[in-house]
Parts: structure tokens; sequence; C-alpha cells
């Protein structure tokens, strides 16, 4: 792991445990000094940006960006933009240099849609499920060793949310990941209210039913406090599936602290980044994540408990529609 990074998750400090049902959430806190950047939220609410298919013909795993910003706008790795053709998922979390145009990539969450409900794209309030984004970050680092691309593995995408649907009992008319976190939003209500954000507080590290599921940590803590209810929202989601399944176990601080020394000991390599900075993609034997780096600064970091992660049997699926 880079020094940078590896030092910076050295100092990362667990806060008190906040608890709801089977779910724990430590809050994060590092003393690091905020970044000067807005959020995607921010940068759409005050029309200083414009999110777009392409062209006319499209393209599934890019869209367009147009920055009006004067400062740099902070897109996170899983946040969803609905809209325009079909609804995506960033791929990786970029820092969108000012006044700039730029293509990003992205991942289809919304199988079942090829048309335009709209010319622009506007954030759906979520970002990718603990599962979609777990899955996205192990074929997204294996599409840059091999390609020096930032892909998924699209369909792998669209099998964890025809996943996660059925684990939620939804049914969805285009297959859309919206639609599930749509379907539960009165019980995530209750989970957003039981996790508030703390003061300084820059990230969560998420457990559930016995075992860590994650982490995100972000350099500023302004970003993060707009940022808090997606992030919270997308392990919570999967916390709810668990306890409808019935599934248990013990949640504790010493298996936090053991996830972060794991998360120290991951390697990686980087690759320049769409935006400002690097982009660290790292693995360790049960961590799959990355890294957003400018200006010697850590600007967010996210890693996954990498599961079982196995491959799907493929054979129950429709082919990948060629767009």
């Amino acid at each position: 792991m880079d020094e940078l990074i590896a030092d910076y998750i050295y100092q990362v400090e667990l806060g008190e445990v906040q608890e709801y049902k089977g779910m724990s959430v430590f809050p994060l806190f590092n003393s690091g000094n905020d970044s000067l950047y807005i959020t995607l939220k921010e940068a759409l609410d005050a029309d200083l940006l414009t999110v777009t298919e392409i062209d006319d013909i499209a393209s599934v795993p890019e869209l367009n960006v147009i920055n009006r910003a004067n400062v740099p706008v902070l897109l996170l790795d899983g946040e969803e933009l609905v809209g325009a053709k079909q609804n995506r998922v960033l791929n990786t979390t970029i820092l969108l240099k000012p006044n700039c145009e730029t293509v990003i990539p992205v991942s289809c969450t919304e199988q079942g849609r090829w048309s335009y409900n709209s010319l622009k794209f506007r954030e759906s309030g979520n970002v990718a499920s603990y599962r979609v984004r777990r899955s996205k970050s192990a074929s997204v680092n294996e599409s840059l060793q091999r390609q020096g691309e930032f892909r998924s593995d699209q369909r792998m995408v669209w099998n964890e949310i025809d996943d996660m649907a059925q684990d939620a009992g939804v049914s969805s008319r285009t297959r859309a990941m919206q639609d599930v976190y749509l379907s539960r939003e009165e019980d995530l209500k209750m989970y957003n209210r039981s996790f508030p954000v703390q003061e300084g507080q820059k990230g969560i590290l998420v457990m559930v039913n016995g075992e860590v599921m994650g982490m995100d940590i972000i350099s500023s803590g302004i970003a993060y406090y707009i940022l808090h209810r997606k992030l919270l929202k997308s392990y919570a989601l999967e916390a709810l599936i668990q306890e409808e399944k019935g599934e248990g176990g013990f949640n504790g601080r010493d298996k936090a602290r053991s996830f972060l020394d794991e998360v120290r000991l991951s390697m990686g390599e980087k690759h320049k980044s769409v935006g400002y900075g690097w982009d660290h993609r790292l693995e360790g034997p049960r961590v799959v994540g990355s890294s957003l780096t400018y200006h010697d600064q850590v600007i967010h970091t996210a890693f996954f408990n990498r599961g079982e992660n196995k491959p799907k049997d493929m054979s129950s699926y429709t082919q990948a529609a060629e767009f």
C-alpha cells in the first residue's frame, strides 16, 4: 500500500459504536485538513453541473459531465445518477476539475430500459448497495490491471441487483436498483435515524450480524455530512435483507480494528485518475478497495469485505443487451 494511504488509515480513529438491530456503525474520524471541493449534490442543486449521455447514440459505460463550478466537484464511487436512457453509477471516485468537460466511467443499474425519460441526469439520493459496490470494485480493479480502463463487469453488476431484488422480494419492471431502495424507504428511514452523523465525523465502518461489511472515509467533514445518508443506506439495505433472512452474529470493536489492520496491509497499484490525482486500486486476502489521492492528500477511501464474491451461474439470466 502507498505510504500516504497507509499513514492515513493508521490515523483513523474509531468513534463510539452506534447500534440498531443487527447493524453496528463505528463513526470514523481523522484530524487532517478539509479539502476544498463540493459534492455532486451541491453542484447539481446549484445548476453548476450537467450530466448527459455521450451523444444521441449513447454509450452504456460512459457519460459526459460539464462542470461549470470554479472549484473541483467530488463524484463518489457508487453514486447513482438517474434519467436519460438508463440509470448509472460511478465506477470510481473522481475529483472533477473546475470549468471542465469530462467523460466519466459508469455502470448501468437499470437493465430493462434503453430510452430517454429525460435529457439530463439527476442524482437518485442513493449510493450503489454494498454488494454491488463490492463486486464492482473487484471487477474495476481487474479491468485496470488487464486493460488500463475503469470498466466494471456489467453482467456481474446486473446479477447482483437481480439477486438483491429477489432477496428483498421486489419486482421492478425495468430491473432498476432504485426501485429496491424505494420499496424499503420507510425501513431505511429507521436506520437513518438510528445512526446520526457525529460532529467532525468523516466516515463509517459498518458491521452486520458479526461481519464487517466495509468502510468509507472522506477528507472533508462537510462533504461527508452531505454524503452520510447515502452511504449509510448502501449498507443498511443489506442489513435489512439479512435481518429478514434471520442471520445473526456478534459485532465488536476488535473486529473493526482487525479490518482496519487488513486494509493497511493491502497491496495494489495506482493509475492516473479521470480527474485530479491518482486512483489507487487495493486488495488483500479478505479486502478489496480503492483510494483517490491528490496533492499528498487522501480524498476518499472505500474498502469492502471480499466475502465469497464468487462468479455466478449465468444460465438463468438473459444475455446482456447490445446497445
